[in-house]
This record gives C-alpha cells, sequence and structure tokens, in this order.
C-alpha cells in the first residue's frame, strides 16, 4: 500500500484536499495498472533519482512509466483545484 499527500497547497479545505489526493491516486494506478505496479515503478523511479542512472533496461523503462505517469496524475489531482507552483504530491509507500 501507499499513502499519497498534497504539500505545499495553501488554505485548502480538508475535503478538497482529500479529493485531489483520491484523484491523483487513481490516476496513478490506472496509468501504472494497479497498486503492486505502482510500487515497482515508484521504487525504480527512486532508484533512478538516487543512482544517477546506474539501472537495468527494465529499471530504467520503470522510472520512465512512473515519471509519466505522476505527471499524468498531477493534471488529474489539480484539475479542480488550479495548480500552486509550490504544491506537489507525494507519494510514500508503506513498509
Amino acid at each position: 500500500m501507499y499513502t499519497v499527500t498534497l504539500q505545499d497547497y495553501p488554505q485548502i479545505p480538508d475535503d478538497l484536499r482529500q479529493q485531489a489526493e483520491r484523484r491523483y491516486a487513481r490516476a496513478l494506478e490506472k496509468s501504472l495498472g494497479g497498486s503492486e505496479a505502482l510500487a515497482l515503478a515508484y521504487k525504480a523511479w527512486n532508484w533512478a533519482e538516487e543512482s544517477f542512472g546506474d539501472l537495468s533496461e527494465e529499471e530504467k523503462t520503470l522510472a520512465l512509466r512512473w515519471q509519466r505517469a505522476a505527471l499524468k496524475a498531477a493534471q488529474e489531482g489539480f484539475s479542480s483545484l488550479g495548480q500552486v507552483d509550490s504544491a506537489y504530491f507525494e507519494v510514500r509507500l508503506d513498509r
């Protein structure tokens, strides 16, 4: 499992924040094929960010899938809010 939180969005009611977080999560899962695939892609992307490109082809593919899915999900998440330059969605995998 994982948790999505909207960060650095100024003065937003809790219900609107939660709706945006759910839209983001749904869009990620739809793009990546469920929560297990989401976790694998997120880990590959995280590894890519930290390893400076020392990845297998499969890891590169997963990392790129994450990047595309996260951009699309952000558009969906912000769709009824309007995007704020400093705002972003944070994903945390449950351990």
